[in-house]
């Protein structure tokens, strides 16, 4: 290998990454679409039940939105360090840089900034992704990494997650991912359940679905906290030291969390206490099925039309109601 330029072309080009998600960009623009199309038709609610059929609307869709696209954030854990390191292997050119490591549920994203971004007549500005959800094979990305003559600081960083390291971290990450994953799934499937029951006047059921969305998604929390209990494997370049902590997905699906465990016990508690105030909420007082169900219990006895009371009339009685009709 010959040096071109004072340094080793191993790498071609940074793979810099694109300025926003894809994913997350297509997920909130369906529901952002969705949130629109029911703004347009609110008009058509009369009374009060239009504010509380708006705000069951957005923190609905605001749920959903949240579950759905924390499956596919790279967030879940972060951090950054700026340091001098060297740029590439079998040289001793060193570069200022901010490093950072972003792990998701499906894999890590390892970045590279330069500081300034170009340096030594490059454009230091990397993002590079290793996969170990189901179907990848995060040992070959990393091999693949190596090939294409990564920056050092990436390769070192990658290499602390590998199923060859000594730090041992690799299987207590996959397994976590793929255990959050699956529930924040169920989560998403009880979410619709309640959806469906709350639209079909049927509160209390959908706020035990609430509740049951609530726990799956706590629960998730639970698994990927338990990443953060194994022995953390050092990172350092030089005198600083990467160090990761919880990242806005975390903390964005810990109050989500929280929240569907509020609203799913509030509506079982008014709907003991102060039934009256839930069917205000959700606009029960004209819906005749649910009525049936809220009021069966309560209102009295109606007297029973049967063939003898019919016989027993008077038959002036009967005449002069018929006299009344007519």
């Amino acid at each position: 290998m010959t040096l071109w330029n004072g340094s080793y072309p191993f790498y071609p080009g940074a793979n810099a990454g694109f300025p926003f998600d894809t994913t997350r960009a297509v997920i909130v623009t369906v529901f952002l679409s969705m949130l629109v199309t029911f703004i347009i038709i609110l008009p058509g609610i009369r009374g009060r039940g239009r504010l509380f059929w708006f705000l069951r609307l957005v923190l609905g869709l605001f749920v959903g939105a949240v579950v759905l696209t924390v499956q596919f954030t790279r967030d879940w854990e972060t951090g950054w360090v700026q340091a001098n390191t060297s740029y590439k292997s079998f040289s001793h050119v060193q570069v200022n840089a901010d490093i950072g490591l972003h792990v998701g549920l499906a894999g890590l994203n390892v970045t590279l900034r330069g500081n300034p971004v170009n340096q030594i007549n490059e454009t230091i500005n990397y993002n590079e992704h290793f996969p170990w959800e189901f179907g990848a094979d995060y040992d070959l990305s990393y091999s693949e990494g190596l090939e294409k003559g990564l920056p050092s600081p990436i390769l070192y960083v990658a290499e602390k997650f590998s199923t060859q390291s000594p730090c041992a971290v690799h299987r207590q990450y996959r397994i976590a991912g793929h255990y959050t994953s699956l529930t924040l799934w169920l989560a998403f499937c009880t979410w619709l359940i309640s959806i469906l029951l709350f639209s079909m006047s049927i509160p209390l059921y959908g706020g035990h679905m609430l509740l049951l969305t609530a726990v799956l998604i706590l629960f998730s929390l639970l698994f990927f906290f338990t990443t953060r209990n194994t022995p953390k494997c050092p990172i350092h370049f030089g005198p600083v030291s990467l160090r990761t902590d919880y990242g806005e997905s975390f903390w964005l699906t810990l109050a989500t969390g929280l929240l569907c465990l509020l609203l799913g016990l509030g509506i079982i508690i008014l709907n003991s206490v102060q039934p009256e105030k839930l069917k205000l909420i959700f606009n029960l007082d004209k819906s005749r099925g649910e009525e049936g169900v809220w009021d069966k219990s309560r209102l009295p006895a109606e007297p029973s039309c049967s063939a003898q009371d019919v016989l027993m009339v008077p038959l002036g009685e009967l005449c002069q109601v018929t006299a009344t009709q007519l």
